[in-house]
């Protein structure tokens, strides 16, 4: 069963203090709320962190303030207007357990709590290792399908931590594990989390073979792999205000979406972070989430939350309506649609190297690719990387002998590599890369930080011609034969120290030092400076014009250029049953204007912007929905169009 496109995940974490618990429910209303505001598939609770459930049941969790069989109701209404209605299980947090069963939460080294303490106003995590709360989970479900019509299962907080409570310490020991050992408690957890996944999964197998299954823990990443099997789809929670920030979207679904899952790119209409009752979303930003997974092949799925009392929020539903009835009219030009590209790049996160939700050379990578408009994917080791010319290795990426043996495969075969500071070094010493045909030898590290480098051609282009400073440390290599330079280092006078040190911030260049900083050698460019996560953490464009120019010198013909600011992200998609491929122009600035609360204001247009994509010619250009035709002229295998206006999204359609 395919994903819907405008989805409602409905929060209803409600307190058992609070009482009369869906008493100004209207089941005609809710679902005419839901479709006035062109909603067709709405996520509903039956059971919530609290640990309370929404409908009659044989458990004792009923929430003691519910005035009636909620949930059915919910999905009887919905189901009248063509709305369907997966259901909400909460597994990790579950605050009516807990109450009763403090032991069954997961425990730390120090024998603390892993999550809240006592007396935290927050959610305590459960042990999922722990036997008689995962039955109790699995036989609330099994009871759901006797209970209503289930069109979907949404399991949460599906997390393990490493955790030592007495189920796990006595489980460690039977398979031979030391508790002891922080390896054998990831080992341990690693698998408490899958064979929990696998009960549920069978579970609802057992009632429905064909019932969609999520497991949400927040993000959609490398670990997924050993679990794919028993999901349905993948979503992929990401509100940037509420601590995924805006890379984490882009960045997860670049990965996700070849997976061969359908995918739901999941925001949230408050304007921080769940729960967030009266904080409204800026229009702008909404736009922006939502056509932005369609941008990236996905569905759209916005978080709201219920009031206790049962009753939608107008405001709510004229903010979302306002932007799902657009999603709706580009929907035929959004389905079964799958991303054209032709860069890799290798995230950190599948070798564990990931400094937060969003590791930063990855971060610094995306904004670099999508600021210049190119069409690329996140991949790990199991990917498939035989589509693509270039394969990116940002910053920290050492080889194991697998990862080594298919990078060069990869470069054997034709493809590009581009590799930066401590990519490409083998993982058990450092010292030494196992990149075959590398343009250089690593020597030691830099002398200096910072120092600087001067770009050569023909990475010089657009670059002012002087030594650039380079904000962190990099390695000192030596070229090898046939290696070609293509920029220089300088070095400053000397590091700045208690002792010498000049001016306010680091000390001037002084000459040229006696290593390169960049250099090639047939497919392989090495840039010796961590620069991807660099231009994340500092923003200096030199790291980023660095890496550009040398993808132009690569790609002869990239697939999509255009004169759109670095502010627009440009996708390119194809629909194979339609026969056609579908451009997507977005112009949307995400602002961080107001301390650490990352949004959108306004939507600035863009005008007159020229696009240039590498197709067999077209017949027809037009704008979609509108169907506008768009002039255009074909020249050695590229079209080009310009598009007479950007009011945030623009899709430009071109037919076989």
């Amino acid at each position: 069963m395919s994903l819907r496109f405008r989805q409602i995940h409905l929060d209803f974490h409600t307190s058992e203090k609070i009482l009369k618990v869906g008493d100004a429910f209207d089941p005609e209303g809710f679902a005419e709320t839901l479709a006035e505001a062109a909603v067709d598939s709405v996520t509903c609770f039956s059971r919530c962190h609290h640990g309370m459930i929404y409908h009659d049941t044989a458990f004792d969790a009923r929430h003691p303030g519910l005035t009636r069989n909620l949930l059915p109701e919910m999905i009887a209404a919905c189901h009248a207007r063509d709305i369907r209605v997966p259901v909400y299980v909460t597994v990790g947090f579950d605050e009516f357990q807990y109450q009763r069963h403090p032991e069954w939460q997961e425990i730390g080294l120090d024998g603390k709590p892993l999550w809240a303490g006592p007396l935290q106003p927050f959610w305590h995590k459960l042990c999922l290792n722990v036997e008689t709360y995962l039955q109790y989970v699995v036989d609330q479900t099994r009871e759901l399908f006797s209970l209503m019509p289930v069109d979907g299962l949404f399991f949460d907080i599906l997390l393990q931590n490493p955790c030592v409570c007495t189920a796990c310490r006595a489980g460690m020991v039977g398979e031979g594990m030391d508790p002891a050992s922080e390896a054998d408690r990831a080992a341990y957890a690693r698998g408490v989390l899958l064979r929990a996944k696998d009960r549920l999964f069978n579970a609802v197998r057992a009632k429905d073979p064909d019932c969609p299954v999520f497991f949400n823990s927040g993000h959609v990443g490398p670990a997924f792999r050993d679990h794919l099997h028993l999901f349905s789809h993948l979503e992929i929670e990401s509100l940037p205000s509420g601590g995924w920030g805006y890379d984490h979207f882009p960045t997860t679904v670049r990965y996700a979406r070849n997976l061969g899952l359908d995918t739901l790119g999941m925001t949230g209409r408050f304007h921080k972070m769940w729960g967030d009752f009266g904080g409204y979303k800026n229009p702008a930003a909404l736009q922006y989430e939502c056509f932005a997974a369609l941008a990236e092949g996905s569905k759209c799925s916005v978080g709201d939350q219920l009031h206790p009392g049962g009753r939608l929020d107008p405001a709510t539903y004229q903010l979302i309506g306002d932007v799902y009835r657009k999603v709706r009219d580009r929907e035929p030009w959004c389905r079964d649609a799958w991303a054209v590209t032709e860069i890799a790049v290798f995230t950190p996160e599948a070798i564990g190297a990931q400094d937060a939700a969003v590791d930063s050379a990855l971060a610094g990578a995306y904004l670099m690719l999508a600021e210049g408009h190119h069409q690329f994917d996140v991949v790990d080791l199991d990917s498939d990387w035989s589509p693509y010319e270039v394969l990116i290795l940002p910053d920290k990426l050492e080889l194991d002998p697998p990862l080594a043996e298919k990078v060069n495969r990869f470069v054997a075969e034709g493809g590009h590599l581009l590799l930066s500071y401590r990519s490409g070094l083998d993982p058990v010493d450092g010292e030494a890369f196992v990149v075959d045909g590398m343009p250089c030898e690593l020597l030691a590290d830099a002398r200096f930080s910072p120092d600087y480098l001067r770009p050569l051609p023909p990475l010089d282009a657009g670059v002012l011609d002087t030594p650039h400073v380079m904000y962190e440390r990099g390695f000192e290599v030596a070229p090898t034969a046939g290696a070609q330079v293509l920029a220089e280092v300088w070095w400053p006078y000397f590091d700045r120290a208690w002792d010498h040190f000049c001016s306010h911030l680091h000390t001037p260049p002084e000459k040229k030092g006696e290593f390169a900083g960049v250099l090639r050698k047939g497919r392989v460019t090495y840039f010796a400076h961590p620069l991807f996560g660099m231009y994340k953490r500092h923003g200096n464009r030199i790291c980023r014009q660095l890496v550009l120019n040398a993808l132009r010198d690569i790609l002869d013909e990239p697939l999509v250029e255009s004169s759109a600011p670095t502010t627009a992200r440009v996708s390119l998609m194809r629909q194979d049953e339609e026969g056609r491929h579908v451009a997507h122009l977005l112009h949307y600035i995400p602002e961080n204007r107001y301390g650490a609360i990352p949004t959108i204001e306004d939507v600035i247009p863009l005008h007159e912007v020229t696009l240039t994509v590498r197709l067999p010619r077209p017949s027809r250009v037009y704008l979609a929905p509108s169907g506008e035709e768009l002039p255009f002229t074909y020249n050695r295998h590229r079209v080009s169009v310009t598009v007479p206006r950007v009011d945030g999204h623009a899709m430009v359609v071109f037919d076989d």
